[in-house]
């Protein structure tokens, strides 16, 4: 600093906005949720563009809701994945709502309650996506996204209610819950749906996941998509369970969200 300046006070901090927050007051669940949204450039910047919407559960701001909102806005930047609004949705009893129900006495040890998916996913079907609907531009299409017990609610829903995403997305998906039944009985469940449904799949493991059941959930789809192709595993060795999320992730937004050729 040359001599007689006199060096000018540092300006007040002011909160760093990266999206949007609100609560919404459950009646399914009896509790509020706080809800995270990320809205791409391309939404803000228009006042009539409508973008399709991918929900994660984990979405709070000390869970992967950071971290994924950065790669949507990276991977959105670079062309290498179409627009979406995210929709993270923030835990209160993470281990009750990823969870169906389970007859093994282990699995009922790992929280004072669980086998609440079902309850869940009804709060994401009647509160909270009329509510998105609600508040922002969206389109008819889509999809989710999870780890680990996140995964696990995500090939649930997969299973047994296969129309209400257009893509499911999951990574280390705990599918040793219950002794393993929602992959052995994947083929019967996606029987049930029909040949009508056509989700699109991308399913991952670490070193340390459950290759072979995440696996056979793959292969059983593929053997009954309506659309080839449409069932993808990616498996990833030189992951672990605690680094597999954000590189299957952005693997997975290239795959299923690359934009229309030409781009």
């Amino acid at each position: 600093m040359a001599h007689g300046q006199t060096s000018k006070p540092a300006s007040s901090a002011a909160p760093l906005v990266i999206g949007q927050t609100f609560t919404l007051q459950s009646k399914v669940l009896g509790e509020t949720r706080r809800i995270n949204v990320y809205l791409p450039p391309a939404y803000t910047d228009s006042a009539s563009l409508r973008l399709p919407v991918l929900y994660m559960p984990d979405g709070g701001l000390q869970e992967d809701f950071l971290h994924v909102a950065g790669l949507v806005q990276v991977s959105v930047g670079n062309a290498t994945m179409r627009p979406f609004i995210l929709v993270g949705i923030e835990n209160t009893a993470r281990r009750r709502d990823m969870t169906g129900p389970t007859t093994n006495v282990e699995d009922k040890k790992i929280a004072p309650k669980v086998g609440g998916s079902a309850a869940f996913r009804q709060f994401i079907r009647q509160e909270l996506m009329p509510a998105v609907k609600q508040r922002y531009r969206t389109t008819a299409e889509t999809a989710i996204v999870g780890e680990s017990l996140a995964g696990l609610f995500v090939v649930e829903t997969l299973l047994l209610e296969p129309t209400l995403f257009n893509t499911y997305l999951a990574f280390d998906p705990s599918l040793w819950w219950n002794n393993g039944q929602l992959a052995a009985q994947a083929g019967t469940l996606l029987q049930k749906a029909g040949r009508s449904v056509a989700p699109t799949v991308y399913l991952a493991t670490s070193i340390q996941g459950d290759t072979a059941a995440t696996r056979k959930v793959v292969q059983v789809g593929n053997q009954q998509a309506a659309r080839p192709g449409s069932w993808h595993y990616e498996p990833m060795p030189q992951e672990t369970h605690a680094t597999i999320y954000h590189p299957a992730a952005l693997r997975a937004f290239r795959a299923v969200f690359k934009p229309p050729t030409g781009r």
